[in-house]
């Protein structure tokens, strides 16, 4: 396991530490169920807004509830790791809520930063963010990518098929 990924009470630590040395703390957060570039420019624009950048990763739980029947793709440990590799993610904390309303009252990050499928006004952590004196920041570029549409595309470029052993094989699709 990466010593990127940290329990909240940890993280908090960390954050606290950091904010007394002046550092700027970021937190991004989201699901990361299937890695793309949008999520990449999120995660770099949001980074750039200081020095540390926290991300709050959806749990099992919170993505099947955000998400629906069929997901997560990848279990919260898998996806920890994966994003834990990114240079841009100082630290990552599972959460199994729908919003991150709770880790953001906990960390008290500087700058909660979300993606432009939101504006400053419809984040849904905004109430908290401004209770303890934090910022919103949009960044990223435009919505142009989501999960749902890479998956929707790949299955429309590949299906799969029962071979006459009864084992599956994959046909590209014309």
């Amino acid at each position: 396991m990466s010593h990127k990924i940290k329990a909240l009470p940890q993280i908090k630590q960390i954050v606290s530490r950091q904010q007394e040395d002046g550092k700027t703390v970021v937190f991004a957060n989201g699901c990361f169920d299937f890695l793309h570039v949008g999520h990449i420019r999120y995660l770099e624009a949001a980074r750039a807004l200081g020095d540390i950048l926290v991300l709050g990763l959806n749990g099992d739980k919170s993505v099947r509830a955000i998400k629906g029947p069929g997901r997560p793709l990848m279990d919260q440990q898998e996806r920890a790791e994966i994003m834990a590799a990114l240079e841009c993610v100082d630290y990552i904390v599972v959460f199994d809520d729908l919003r991150a309303d709770q880790v953001l009252a906990e960390l008290k990050p500087d700058v909660h930063a979300k993606g432009t499928d939101y504006t400053s006004e419809t984040v849904p952590e905004r109430d908290t963010v401004l209770s303890y004196g934090g910022t919103i920041a949009i960044v990223g570029d435009s919505k142009d990518h989501s999960t749902r549409d890479y998956l929707r595309r790949i299955g429309e470029k590949t299906r799969v098929t029962p071979r006459a052993t009864g084992k599956m094989s994959i046909d590209k699709a014309k």
